[in-house]
This record gives C-alpha cells, sequence and structure tokens, in this order.
C-alpha cells in the first residue's frame, strides 16, 4: 500500500494541479481567440454553456449507459482471458511462441481497420465490445507475463524444494506476483478501452453512444457540442479510472 503523504506535499500537489487545469484553459481560450471561430475552435465557456444541460438530457444518459455496458463488457471478456493467456505464456515456451503471431498482429493492424472488419462481422451494437476486448487483450496478458517474469528465481527454486502443487503455486507465489502488474494493466486498459469503443462508436454509430452523439454534432457543424460530448466522455473516463484507484486502493489495505 502507498504511504500517506504529508498534508503539506498534498496541498502542493493539489495547487500544482489547479495551476495546471489554470494553464490549460488559458491556453484553450487563447487558441479560440486566434482562430475567432466556434466552428474550428470554441472557447471553454461555450462548451460549458452546452456541456452542462446536455448532461441533464435523457438522450446524453442513454448514450451514456449504453457506452459504459459496452466498455465494461468487453473488459469484462478480455482480462480474465489476458490473465489466462499471459500465465499459459509465461510458464510454457510452446505457448508463448503459439500466441506471439497472434499478438503481433493485433498490434500491428490499425484500430480503424478493426472496427470497420468488426462492423461487418457483429453489427454496430458489438462491434465496440470486440474493438475493447481485441485491444485490451494484449495489454493484460503482456502485463500478466511481466509479472510472472519478475519473480525472483529463488523464490521458484524455494516452491520447488517444499513441492507443492501446480495449484499452491498459483495460489500463493504466481498471483501475488501477477496483481500489481494487473492492477497496472487494468489503468492502461481501462483508458485504451474509452478511447477505442468510443471511436468505433464514431464509426459505425450505435442508437445509443457517445461517439454517435459526437459524430451528429460534427455532422451538424455543433463544434460546442462536439467539444461537450468529448469534455463528457473525458469526464467518464476519469471517473471510472478513479474509481478503478479507489478498488486498487481497498483491495491492498486489505491485503495487508
Amino acid at each position: 500500500m502507498v504511504p500517506l503523504l504529508p498534508r503539506k506535499t498534498k496541498n502542493r500537489q493539489a495547487l500544482s494541479f489547479l495551476g495546471g487545469l489554470a494553464c490549460f484553459f488559458l491556453l484553450w481560450q487563447i487558441g479560440a481567440w486566434l482562430t475567432g471561430s466556434e466552428i474550428i475552435l470554441p472557447g471553454p465557456l461555450p462548451v460549458i454553456k452546452k456541456l452542462l444541460p446536455l448532461v441533464k438530457t435523457e438522450r446524453f444518459l442513454h448514450a451514456l449507459a449504453a457506452s459504459t455496458s459496452r466498455l465494461l463488457l468487453g473488459m469484462l471478456i478480455s482480462v480474465p482471458l489476458g490473465v489466462l493467456a499471459g500465465l499459459a505464456a509465461a510458464l510454457n515456451k510452446h505457448i508463448a511462441a503459439f500466441l506471439q503471431p497472434f499478438f503481433s498482429v493485433i498490434a500491428a493492424t490499425p484500430v480503424m481497420s478493426i472496427i470497420l472488419i468488426a462492423f461487418l462481422a457483429f453489427g454496430s451494437e458489438k462491434t465496440p465490445v470486440f474493438t475493447v476486448f481485441l485491444m485490451v487483450f494484449p495489454v493484460i496478458a503482456a502485463n500478466t507475463i511481466a509479472g510472472v517474469k519478475a519473480i525472483p528465481p529463488n523464490l521458484i527454486e524455494l516452491f520447488k524444494v517444499y513441492d507443492l502443487d501446480s495449484m499452491k503455486k498459483i495460489r500463493f507465489l504466481y498471483i501475488p506476483a501477477v496483481l500489481p502488474y494487473l492492477a497496472a494493466g487494468l489503468h492502461s486498459g481501462l483508458s485504451l478501452g474509452w478511447k477505442v469503443a468510443v471511436a468505433a462508436e464514431v464509426l459505425v454509430q450505435p442508437l445509443n453512444a457517445l461517439g454517435t452523439g459526437m459524430q451528429t454534432a460534427k455532422a451538424q457543424l455543433e463544434t460546442p457540442e462536439l467539444f461537450a460530448w468529448t469534455a463528457a466522455t473525458v469526464a467518464a473516463a476519469g471517473v471510472s479510472g478513479l474509481l478503478l484507484d479507489v478498488l486498487n486502493n481497498s483491495l491492498s489495505g486489505k491485503d495487508r
């Protein structure tokens, strides 16, 4: 568990964060002044004026719920399969060699190509789910492999000396070693999942989706509304990341 920071350090970090946020909005406003057109780059105030009413609408709430459910479903499929594949690849060189072409193809294929191909096979509603799964799966697998590889060899030898069965090795050796790497992989995968899920929604336009709202606003040249949908998506991703951090910290506390 990460040690608690002194109050002064926390206050300084909060001030630094607020300073960075203020600088971001200032640069944004300067950019809006320089372009001189809300169609190209609206300032923060027009976006906020669109955002506040937008988040109260039934249309937005349905879109947020649908996009979140697609993201979570993709994560629920990719995480256990990624952990299993990572453990198998880390413990068996033949399985690692077998899985390597799959990981290489996924890494090299453009996300837009994956979305378009998936759309032909799964339709608009399931394409974001498949895209999230395909993008997050290698991240979880790679972090699982890294966790197993990080186990000290002498610790592995100790478990061999006591001749423990495979289930006890997995429970008391591999799982504790993998958990910190899995937590980092979940954080990266969640952030990546939001990006690819919304990108898929922009392209295939399901009935209720944050990406569909963005695409509709763009087609109508409602740039402030496009920024409002984007800001709402960023906020949703940020909140989900914070919730994951809280869950990780609470689990770490229980482990201690």
